[in-house]
């Protein structure tokens, strides 16, 4: 049989997401609902979110509270929050089953907000279309008040009551996270679970400071479950090489970090020095935006290598850094932020150009890119990893094959 449930767990973006993951479900869809206005738009959803009644205060002094006269406001109006409608089939999922993860996602106790979304628009709120719903929502509501006062949390303040009217959000809200790349995943959650007794909770190694400069990616506690730190993974820790280490773990798993951004959202991307945060950025961040950031922390955004790599200058002929390359053993010559191989040794040649010149690249690890400045038509070489900028490619070397022309500041050396 195919169930309807409305849930309000804080901005409707990160409960939509995680509804549409459970086997059984058949649609989530955005929306406002528990309000006493018609056709709410988020401007107006936003707007009224510090406007008060005492009818809206009474509800959150008790669990479970349906009866309506109850929730009329004495005056005003009473606002929307933000809710997502499940849809589902009940043969697969079971009502119980949805309604638990809906205590264990958020804070249930954290009146008008979840996290730093503060606004009654973020209230916590359950709309039941059954009985059935309603009899499941108020039992589990009592034994997770349980688990909660165990962990010394208040007072859950959900709201709880009959499916009046839910109102579809506008479409740009639907399926945010999807179509939005450069987001977070929030967690609003308070690690309360019903089955905690049962099961072993999970421990994660513990990440203590290495000293000196290193990176730190914060990912959701139950891996896979972030979209966005799935992404960072692929496009970038998975591929990275650099000589700062870097590591991703859970909040729960650091030890001893003097960190001051919080680490709600997923991913975080901390820049660490002796323990202490330096930098940080919570969300997900494109190659280039985080090699740029790394950039400023490793080489100092006032460096000659910054400026090549960023802003596209160019190292003087026999310069210091390619008086030391120009005649080192057989190895690699590695971006220097990303640590990826990009030139060999052995197709390093004397151009006596006073730059270090190759006849070929690494497969795969640069690419090539028309410039026409300074009234010129050349084709620059940059770093697919980093997206930094390497130097120039000429049809003059030896033999009838290419001279890359690169720029020995923005490159390390590994001996093979």
């Amino acid at each position: 049989m195919i169930l309807e449930i409305v849930f309000a767990a804080g901005c409707f973006w990160g409960v939509e997401q995680n509804f549409e993951r459970i086997d059984g479900v058949t649609q989530v869809v955005s929306g406002y609902a528990g309000g006493n206005y018609d056709n709410p738009t988020y401007d107006e959803v936003l707007k009224n979110k510090n406007l008060k009644s005492s009818g809206f205060t009474s509800f959150l002094k008790n669990i479970g509270i349906t009866n309506d006269d109850e929730l009329t406001p004495e005056q005003g109006l009473i606002n929307h929050t933000e809710v997502v409608k499940v849809s589902y089939n009940s043969d697969i999922v079971s009502t119980e089953k949805l309604i638990n993860n809906f205590w264990e996602i958020h804070d249930p106790t954290q009146v008008n907000g979840q996290g730093n979304d503060i606004g009654d628009n973020y209230r916590s709120a359950l709309y039941w279309t059954t009985k059935d719903q309603e009899a499941i929502a108020l039992s589990t509501g009592q034994k997770f008040q349980k688990l909660l006062n165990a962990k010394g949390y208040g007072k859950i303040v959900t709201e709880i009551k009959k499916l009046d009217k839910f109102w579809p959000a506008e479409n740009y809200h639907q399926d945010y996270l999807l179509k939005n790349p450069n987001g977070y995943c929030p967690n609003h959650s308070t690690g309360v679970k019903f089955d905690q007794t049962m099961k072993k909770p999970v421990v994660h190694k513990l990440i203590e400071p290495l000293g000196g400069m290193e990176i730190l990616v914060i990912e959701a506690e139950d891996k896979g479950s972030c979209l966005y730190c799935l992404q960072f993974e692929k496009e970038v820790t998975s591929k990275y090489k650099g000589s700062i280490p870097l590591r991703s773990a859970p909040t729960s798993a650091l030890k001893g970090f003097d960190l001051k951004t919080p680490t709600w959202a997923t991913p975080t991307i901390f820049f660490i020095k002796n323990a202490k945060e330096v930098w940080a950025k919570q969300g997900y961040m494109t190659p280039s935006e985080f090699y740029k950031a790394l950039g400023e922390f490793k080489l100092g955004k006032d460096s000659e290598a910054f400026n090549v790599a960023f802003d596209d200058a160019t190292d003087g002929r026999f310069c210091k850094q390619y008086e030391i390359f120009k005649n080192t053993p057989d190895g690699m010559f590695i971006d220097k932020l990303s640590g990826r191989p990009l030139f060999d040794t052995r197709d390093r040649f004397n151009s006596k150009s006073g730059w270090l010149s190759f006849t070929k690249p690494v497969d795969g690890e640069v690419y090539e890119k028309a410039d026409n400045s300074f009234g010129m038509k050349r084709t620059e070489i940059r770093s697919k990893s980093s997206d930094i900028h390497l130097g120039h490619v000429f049809n003059d070397g030896p033999n009838g094959k290419p001279r890359y022309c690169i720029n020995a500041t923005v490159l390390e050396f590994v001996a093979r």
